[in-house]
């Protein structure tokens, strides 16, 4: 089932921030070396259409490993000891994983506060069509970043029972290490001790596997990629040539993360005007565009106690090489 993207109310000023925002952002990043772009700008409408084809290729294997997983262990996640009073994803997506949580494990009609955070409107109105369903359940939406949309929801009132987190599709695996454990800190910093952060991670596998999954044969992950160039020619004025780079997928075993590339394909002049940016490529040269960390037992539990969780359980699909633990604050 698919929804029109909603059409959310903001202010002239308001609208302007966001596209100064992008502006400074892309100008920033690339007078870098290396060179790149933000990855949280890769999913306007239509990169948030293509990432969702994205997880339906035979290749990309996360979405529906993880989503056997959540219906498989969904009682087991929500009702420890009983239902939670509010559950907040982090990159809502179309709805998908939370609906199939919910309908697999949710007990009775118990109220329950669903806060989803996405800077996709279209992702946004997706997944509250797919949860509207749920006798009980009270969708809020944070069209933000995570740190915005934790912000809001740390400044409401908290219920009276058990919040979960839910933080999946490995997506914590697109921060640095530093940046991740700051995230989960704030995550965190909204919880009160015995809240619960259910997180999602792709595990290392061998490097066939990896690169297939982030360039695939039929070239929509290509796609995805190549469209924030799109979006910057529509939004900020630029002339960049779609025909002047090529995607490419990278696996960096020393870091333990998959790096996405746009690699110049000659050397050639770009300009985005809205930006200020007059910027010379060399043929070869590349924009990273993003950083996909994959991981093992040992890291991710480093990681969640650096942040101030415990893991209390974990369940892994050990065809795919993913794992989703659920951890206590």
């Amino acid at each position: 089932m698919s929804a029109a993207p909603r059409r959310v109310a903001v202010t002239p000023s308001a609208a302007e921030a966001s596209l100064s925002e992008f502006a400074g952002e892309v100008r920033f990043y690339l007078s870098q070396q290396p060179r790149q772009l933000p990855s949280w700008y890769l999913y306007d409408a239509l990169g948030s259409a293509l990432f969702e084809a994205i997880t339906r290729l035979p290749w990309y294997r996360v979405t529906r490993a993880e989503l056997g997983l959540l219906r498989t262990h969904a009682a087991a996640i929500l009702n420890r000891p009983g239902p939670p009073a509010r559950l907040v994803e982090l990159g809502s997506g179309s709805g998908e994983k939370l609906a199939a949580l919910l309908a697999s494990g949710l007990v009775g009609s118990t109220p329950l506060e669903l806060h989803l955070i996405d800077v996709s409107s279209a992702a946004l109105a997706a997944s509250s069509l797919a949860l509207g369903a749920f006798a009980g359940a009270r969708t809020v939406t944070h069209e933000a970043s995570y740190e915005g949309g934790l912000d809001r929801v740390g400044r409401g009132t908290p219920p009276g029972g058990r919040t979960v987190a839910a933080f999946l599709g490995s997506n914590i695996g697109n921060f640095e290490p530093a940046a991740a454990r700051e995230l989960l800190m704030r995550i965190r910093r909204i919880l009160r001790p015995g809240d619960e952060l259910l997180i999602g991670v792709d595990l290392v596998k061998p490097e066939r596997d990896l690169l297939l999954a982030y360039d695939d044969p039929l070239g929509v992950t290509a796609a995805f990629n190549r469209n924030l160039l799109v979006r910057i020619n529509r939004e900020l004025d630029g002339d960049l040539d779609l025909a002047g780079f090529r995607h490419a997928a990278v696996w960096n075993a020393k870091a333990s993360r998959v790096e996405m590339h746009l690699v110049s394909m000659r050397n050639q002049r770009i300009r985005i005007h809205h930006a200020g940016c007059d910027v010379t490529l060399r043929k070869g040269e590349t924009i990273w565009t993003e950083s996909s960390y994959k991981f093992d037992g040992d890291t991710l539990a480093r990681l969640l106690g650096a942040s101030g969780f415990t893991p209390q359980a974990q369940w892994v699909d050990e065809d795919a090489r993913f794992a989703l633990t659920l951890a206590c604050a």
